[in-house]
């Protein structure tokens, strides 16, 4: 099944938004994401996969 240009970006980034709502409500527990506080690290991992995603997109 061939993903439709685009729909990998934001599949990411839902899965991401989840994640941070997660983080929010009950901390993860991985290292670097033990406190409530720490969903921001989630939002810089996640411009980051989409910039690439978007990166990635252009190439192919």
């Amino acid at each position: 099944m061939m993903l439709v240009k685009g729909s990998m970006s934001k599949l990411l980034a839902l899965v991401i938004i989840g994640m941070m709502a997660i983080q929010l409500i009950k901390p993860l527990g991985w290292p670097g994401l033990r406190r409530r506080g720490d969903f921001w690290k989630l939002a810089l991992l996640a411009m980051a996969a989409i910039a690439l995603a978007g990166a990635l997109g252009h190439w192919t």
